[in-house]
């Protein structure tokens, strides 16, 4: 955190940027350990949805959730406006919550609900988009206030920037191999010659 945001000017964005970085580690406990599918599925149809009143039919752990992203989304929100004089409450929720972090975090419940194993690239497609990175990306953006102009938010709203899908490929990759290492008991250069590479990396994000 301190080295994406090392300017000691920096103190009151560094304390929001730790919102949305939190929320995705929850997010990511939900989907993938305290949940049902079900629950997932009507969750991420309200926060497709953004409604507070879309939440009556989710239950209370999820409801409580999803008021704290509401509400943080919104206190940003108003920051970046009083502070620069933009809203970037459209963006926030379209390049972060507007489906794309939640369908992302399904489509791995599903994997794992089903036991399918996708292959490597259909993997890696998904999960620079469930690493969170164009969350934190986002949020810096609007929270450091440089260069908001019509342009810069349409590359962010569509969401394929290399600028933002290089670093997740990247981040994605590095957690795996890592993971994988650690569970494997082994180092991972050591993992080169594994000949079913895409299956066991599968294998080790989701035992």
């Amino acid at each position: 955190m301190a080295a994406v945001l090392s300017d000691p000017n920096h103190s009151k964005q560094r304390t929001e940027l730790t919102k949305p970085i939190s929320l995705i580690y929850i997010m990511d406990d939900i989907f993938h350990v305290h949940r049902t599918l079900d629950e997932l599925i009507l969750f991420t149809d309200a926060i497709k949805k953004w409604d507070i009143n879309a939440i009556k039919h989710l239950p209370s752990y999820l409801k409580l959730f999803y008021k704290v992203i509401y509400d943080i989304t919104d206190d940003i929100s108003n920051m970046v406006l009083e502070e620069h004089g933009w809203d970037p409450s459209d963006s926030l929720y379209k390049s972060v919550y507007g489906g794309k972090l939640c369908d992302a975090f399904l489509v791995e419940a599903k994997w794992k609900e089903s036991g399918k194993l996708p292959g490597a690239g259909e993997y890696l497609k998904n999960g620079v988009i469930s690493s969170g990175v164009h969350v934190v990306f986002v949020h810096i953006f609007f929270l450091l206030g440089q260069g908001i102009i019509e342009e810069s938010i349409n590359l962010i709203d569509s969401g394929v920037s290399g600028l933002i899908t290089c670093p997740a490929t990247i981040l994605r990759l590095w957690d795996d191999l890592g993971c994988a290492a650690i569970r494997l008991g082994t180092r991972i250069h050591e993992l080169n010659h594994c000949s079913k590479w895409d299956k066991m990396l599968t294998n080790v994000k989701f035992t």
